[in-house]
């Protein structure tokens, strides 16, 4: 297991070095000058110099991977000046973190129970409207969601705060602040989850083990539970890892559509105001997150089936 364990966080360097090489090489192409020709002539060059904007481009890709990997983000340029990016990305990540795993939180257990009902009432009324609820979820942006839910219970019920105008410090009584985000969020991983558990779990239903256990005397619940929702589990957990991804990407026009102060309008700002290094400390955020979820579900893979951390290598035992 430990060779295995090595070995993905190898991966991860390895991912991390490509991807902070992609995240370098892109940002360069992109039509817009990383110190604005705007300003004074004499200013302009110190501000290169202070940057190694100056440098053959060469050095300026090692420089910056250097920086990256000891994290250095640099300073922001254009959006806060001279502030370090560090500062400016550190109290943001929390809160985009919190939305995130709240969401996997609520979706998660609601995606079970409806993929569990579904499946146990198979062509029932329950099925039917747990599988139009997926439809529904699968088929609406969460975007969309947000902006109705903001509309309906914040705008008009005034149920909800309609923005989240403080700081990015949510306390336990401001934190209705961010239940119709996190509601928003959530609805695309409850359909997919849901999806995967009825599908999987019915055909667990109808396997050869579960006439076995009916046959050694165990009843239908106690089939279900020990052997049927049990084996179902295992492939449900594959699509966590990529709903995961998902959120986090759809956490960025929610956190805009809120007025949320995390990563996501950070990240907008960052963009539209042209500032290189905010934006390369954010995509590197950004990436290193992912990539450590990644080694934990390998790591959980690898645990649940010894058969994934052997299969492609040759460690014994």
């Amino acid at each position: 297991m430990l060779i295995y364990a090595l070995k993905r966080v190898a991966a991860l360097v390895i991912t991390l070095f490509i991807i902070l090489s992609i995240n370098f090489i892109i940002i360069r192409l992109m039509p817009f000058e990383i110190v604005g020709d705007g300003m004074m002539q004499q200013v302009r060059i110190n501000m290169m110099r202070r940057y190694n904007l100056d440098k053959p481009i060469i050095d300026q890709y090692f420089i910056y991977i250097k920086n990256f990997l000891s994290f250095d983000f640099g300073e922001s340029i254009t959006l806060y000046p001279s502030r370090d990016v560090f500062t400016i990305l550190k109290p943001k990540i929390p809160l985009t973190l919190l939305l995130n795993i709240m969401s996997m939180v609520i979706a998660i257990p609601v995606g079970l129970a409806c993929g569990i009902a579904a499946a146990l009432k198979k062509n029932t009324l329950v099925d039917h409207g747990v599988t139009f609820m997926v439809v529904l979820f699968v088929s609406v942006p969460s975007f969309v969601f947000a902006s109705l839910m903001q509309y309906f219970l914040a705008f008009k019920m005034g149920w909800f705060p309609v923005t989240l105008a403080m700081d990015q410090t949510i306390t336990l009584n401001r934190i209705h602040s961010i239940i119709l985000p996190i509601l928003a969020l959530s609805f695309s991983g409850i359909a997919t989850i849901t999806r995967y558990m009825r599908a999987e779990l019915f055909e667990s239903l109808s396997s050869d083990y579960m006439l076995l256990s009916k046959a050694k005397g165990l009843t239908q619940i106690q089939s279900t539970v020990r052997h049927a929702m049990r084996n179902s589990l295992i492939p449900v957990c594959t699509v966590i890892l990529p709903m995961f991804m998902n959120l986090l990407g759809g956490t960025m026009v929610v956190e805009n559509i809120f007025a949320i102060p995390g990563m996501g309008t950070l990240t907008v700002l960052a963009i539209s105001t042209s500032d290189f290094y905010l934006i390369s400390a954010i995509l590197f955020v950004y990436s290193l997150i992912s990539l450590i979820a990644v080694l934990i579900m390998d790591l959980i893979y690898g645990l649940i089936d010894p058969r994934i951390r052997i299969g492609g290598g040759k460690e014994h035992g």
